[in-house]
């Protein structure tokens, strides 16, 4: 609540980054409703491939994988699970509906960031609650060190931080201290200094980026995984976060590395939203859009699994007929035969073309 208190003391100056950011944001949510009006039912693929995409990456950011052969039956279908894993990804996709589906009705409260934290964690005895002894953050080194990186709000505070922080939170919407996107970054980065679940903390501040999201009127999240994006530029996450957490504790920190770096996702989400909003609506088709934009992201040499890897949900065969028509098309070349076969983008020399 440190962020948004410093906030509520004093309107901040808005650094010359953040302008820019919040410029394309505003240009990018006009284009937002025009998209969605357009081909509603097109981008139903989208909204299905966002679904898959968030639950896999903001687990794996965890540390939390399953077998990719299982991936589409975990999202759509309702098997026996196998393990631990496949119950938190399960989950996950579970609390994500529930925050598509209800978006900005779901009001931003302690009863639903507990509800929402009991889906992802499942059957875990704590799963819902809050945490019970102090949690500090630990970084641990390839060579076994380790260090504290920040020390989360003590258990015992941690209900009076939560209410204060959402007090703030509807007090900053209300206020209009900063623009309401700013604010959303303002409250995950202190839901994130709180810290106030044992586990599973990381999770929960990307559904509550979502909801938060929704209600101010962004609904990127719903067509392109935040998560994934996160999970793209990972480092750059936990190296701002990092840089806006010191002297937290005291409200002396500086928020903006990390409300930039949240607010650069953002940028970076409504830039492929219009790019396979405008492929969809093209006699490419949806699915073969999602290939399409998958086979442009790849730099150098790539193959079908790396396609397959990037596109869960569309089948082999289809993706393998896509890249036969992208070759016969001069888009793409193709060496070797089978499993082993290295594709490139004409006139790529390891990176991709504009």
């Amino acid at each position: 609540m440190m962020t948004l208190r410093q906030f509520a003391a004093e309107l901040p100056g808005v650094p010359m980054r953040t302008g820019w950011y919040l410029s394309e944001l505003g240009e990018a949510r006009g284009k937002q409703e025009l998209f969605t009006r357009q081909s509603p039912q097109k981008l139903k693929v989208l909204r299905e491939h966002a679904i898959i995409e968030s639950a896999i990456s903001s687990n794996r950011i965890e540390g939390v994988e399953v077998d990719k052969a299982r991936i589409g039956t975990l999202m759509f279908g309702r098997p026996a699970l196998r393990d631990r894993d496949e119950e938190e990804v399960r989950g996950y996709r579970d609390a994500l509906n529930i925050v598509h589906e209800r978006a900005a009705k779901l009001p931003i409260s302690e009863a639903t960031i507990k509800w929402l934290h009991k889906l992802c964690r499942g059957e875990i005895w704590d799963a819902g609650l809050y945490k019970e002894k102090n949690v500090d953050i630990i970084e641990t080194h390839a060579d076994g060190r380790t260090r504290v990186r920040f020390k989360s709000v003590p258990a015992k505070q941690t209900p009076k931080a939560m209410a204060e922080m959402l007090k703030l939170w509807d007090r900053g919407l209300i206020e209009k201290w900063i623009p309401p996107v700013a604010l959303v970054a303002a409250l995950n980065l202190d839901f994130l200094c709180i810290h106030p679940f044992r586990d599973g903390n990381g999770r929960l501040s990307r559904l509550l980026l979502l909801q938060s999201l929704y209600h101010c009127g962004f609904e990127v999240g719903r067509y392109i995984s935040l998560e994934r994006l996160i999970e793209e530029n990972k480092e750059r996450y936990y190296e701002t976060l990092e840089q806006s957490s010191q002297r937290w504790h005291e409200g002396k920190h500086d928020p903006w590395p990390y409300l930039n770096y949240l607010l650069f996702i953002l940028t970076l989400a409504y830039k492929e939203f219009e790019k396979r909003a405008e492929d969809i609506a093209s006699p490419r088709g949806a699915k073969a859009a999602l290939v399409l934009a998958a086979v442009r992201q790849q730099t150098g040499d790539f193959r079908l699994a790396d396609i397959e890897r990037a596109c869960p949900g569309v089948g082999r065969e289809w993706i393998r007929v896509l890249l036969s028509d992208l070759k016969a098309a001069g888009e793409i070349t193709c060496r070797g035969k089978g499993p082993a076969a290295r594709w490139s983008l004409m006139g790529s020399k390891g990176t991709t073309p504009e």
